[in-house]
């Protein structure tokens, strides 16, 4: 019977040294300073009611946003969380805009494909065939920036 549960107990504590980290960052700026000093980056942010994980150069398609023509600057605001390949901060429910800040270019305004919504009622004649396509908005993700705070 022990002998069974030996192999158990070293895969859990071969676990739990993977697992464990050598120095966590005790602040959100120290966090910040460890994921800016990363390769890459990730954010995660809320653009038209919906979120999207993000990396800098994606081409991202939203639905239509009316009020901005092609070549303008965004700034997205809500970022949820930001991140990079060994450490994540996530914000409460936003990191704030003075620590991380992100802008997306408008590319283009363009439409989906051709959608075909038929419709019928039985035993009365009626069928309709109702031709739409919807509208998207393209977005190029510029570089995350993790802005420096000095200490206070």
């Amino acid at each position: 019977m022990a002998s069974l549960l030996r192999p158990t107990l070293r895969a859990a504590a071969t676990r739990a040294l993977h697992t464990q980290t050598a120095s966590l960052p005790s602040t959100t700026p120290n966090a910040l300073s460890l994921i800016r000093s990363q390769p890459s980056q990730y954010v995660v942010a809320s653009l038209a009611g919906r979120k999207y994980l993000l990396t800098s150069r994606d081409l991202l398609t939203v639905p239509r946003l009316k009020d901005v023509k092609v070549g303008d600057v965004l700034r997205l605001s809500d970022i949820h969380e930001i991140g990079s390949r060994e450490y994540t901060v996530r914000g409460n429910p936003v990191i704030p805009s003075e620590q991380v800040r992100v802008e997306a270019t408008v590319v283009e305004h363009t439409k989906g494909r051709m959608e075909l919504i038929f419709k019928k009622k039985r035993r009365k004649g009626y069928e309709r065939t109702v031709q739409h396509k919807q509208t998207y908005t393209r977005l190029r993700i510029g570089p995350i920036d993790i802005i420096d705070t000095p200490p206070s």
